[in-house]
């Protein structure tokens, strides 16, 4: 315990670190303050007492959202049109010349890529908040006192630019906060339920049954942390002759390593394939197909259907984002350049194949693994097994809300690790020369 204190102690002394803290803990705030804004022209009271309940697509909407959802409040849609627009991005990468030659220019093809993500999340958003409003708002008697066409234009107005403002948030967190922005608001939005989720639980069973259900709540987590951070070490030798200090003998090589995670695309797979199932959800609140089995079958949470094909999109969405944010060829050339190499493999692309192929097979197990866990709330939340007696509390058992908390924490804790660290380093340059630890010069590669 004297040790946590000390670190945030050290973490709140470094004044660079606390602005970042500072500012990410104030768009945060803002954010929740959005959340509770309703609709101009909405009587809250009345949706509120008219209101079905939140389970299926407005279970997992207000989920994401926060509670905005079922509020009808001006965040309602929160952030998902955004991840629908980088979906689409993300596809189109594998499948237009276009946009994969923008992929490859750098940092201007970036720049490009999100402009061009940010209006295809308008047009997004200009579809799915009439569809919303229809649905969940005016569908719901007394809701809208005065509904007409200059209501329906306004609210359609003000879901879309709520939407950018949070895509906004989002990047400024990134930018000058601590952690992904986007995946944070994500994070906040389901932490907000979790409080509730706890109390339904102790007031629904017994001391004993709820105790039993927080120990293996927290299996749970230490199996999601674990697979957060394993990592496969792939050795790694390069020649002690490339140090400019001369204090080695010349020849002589150094270890070291490159850690291939086995869950490289983080909480990314999971947030995909959460957004494309959204559209059987979408799908089965239209009157068109309303009497599709099938599409009732794919919208139903808890249905075996709906977890088949969810597990199996992360698998293979893990694959897919894997395949975009590790580029073994750009690390067998940095390798090359510094004189490094694998241990009896030749550098260059024999160098590639060999980090592609063993990433390949970590990648499996941590997908499956990862999908596993997705999928788990649907297992605990069937009422004939009795393994929980409050939905709200189901989603948090393992699932979709758990992953992303469990990584973006760690993300972000990383991050403030990495600030320390670097602030250590930077009291220890008084030389000129970036020593370690042990006061060995510092170079080639890192692991």
């Amino acid at each position: 315990m004297k040790g946590f204190f000390q670190k945030v102690k050290d973490i709140w002394s470094i004044e660079e670190l606390k602005k970042k803290i500072l500012f990410t803990l104030g768009l945060v705030l803002i954010y929740r303050i959005g959340s509770f804004i309703i609709i101009p022209g909405v009587d809250s009271t009345a949706l509120e007492s008219g209101s079905t309940g939140g389970g299926g697509l407005g279970g997992l909407l207000d989920l994401f959202s926060g509670g905005a959802f079922s509020r009808a409040s001006i965040f309602a849609l929160g952030i998902m049109p955004y991840i629908s627009a980088s979906i689409i991005m993300q596809l189109m990468g594998i499948a237009v010349p276009a946009v994969q030659k923008m992929q490859k220019e750098g940092e201007s093809g970036r720049k490009k890529l999100n402009q061009y993500t940010r209006f295809l999340t308008i047009a997004i958003t200009l579809v799915q908040a009439p569809g919303y409003l229809a649905s969940s708002v005016t569908s719901v008697q007394g809701a809208v006192p005065n509904v007409g066409p200059f209501w329906w234009f306004t609210s359609v107005t003000i879901l879309t630019c709520c939407t950018l403002f949070i895509m906004w948030l989002g990047e400024k967190i990134t930018d000058k906060g601590i952690g992904n922005g986007i995946s944070i608001i994500i994070m906040i939005g389901i932490i907000a339920g979790f409080p509730r989720a706890i109390l339904e639980e102790w007031g629904a069973g017994t001391p004993f049954f709820f105790l039993v259900e927080i120990a293996a709540f927290f299996l749970v987590i230490v199996a999601s942390v674990a697979l957060v951070q394993a990592v496969r070490r792939v050795p790694v030798h390069f020649a002690k002759s490339n140090f400019a200090s001369g204090e080695l003998p010349k020849g002589e090589q150094a270890r070291s390593f490159i850690p291939l995670k086995v869950n490289s695309s983080g909480v990314m797979p999971i947030i995909f394939a959460q957004a494309i199932m959204f559209v059987p959800l979408y799908m089965s609140q239209s009157e068109l197909f309303s009497g599709s089995t099938w599409i009732a079958s794919l919208s139903n949470f808890n249905g075996f259907w709906y977890n088949m094909i969810f597990a199996l999109m992360i698998i293979i969405f893990t694959y897919f984002y894997t395949a975009i944010t590790v580029n073994v060829n750009q690390i067998s050339d940095d390798m090359k350049r510094n004189g490094s190499f694998v241990p009896g493999i030749k550098p260059g692309r024999p160098t590639a194949e060999y980090l592609d192929e063993i990433l390949s097979r970590i990648t499996l197990p941590g997908s499956v693994f990862l999908a596993l866990i997705a999928i788990m709330p649907a297992i605990v939340a069937k009422e004939n097994l009795g393994l929980t007696n409050s939905q709200n509390f189901a989603i948090f058992f393992g699932g979709t809300s758990l992953l992303i908390m469990v990584g973006v924490i760690l993300d972000t804790l990383q991050q403030i690790e990495s600030h320390l660290l670097s602030r250590h380093y930077d009291g220890l340059m008084q030389s000129g020369t970036l020593k370690g630890r042990t006061g060995m010069p510092v170079s080639g590669i890192t692991g």
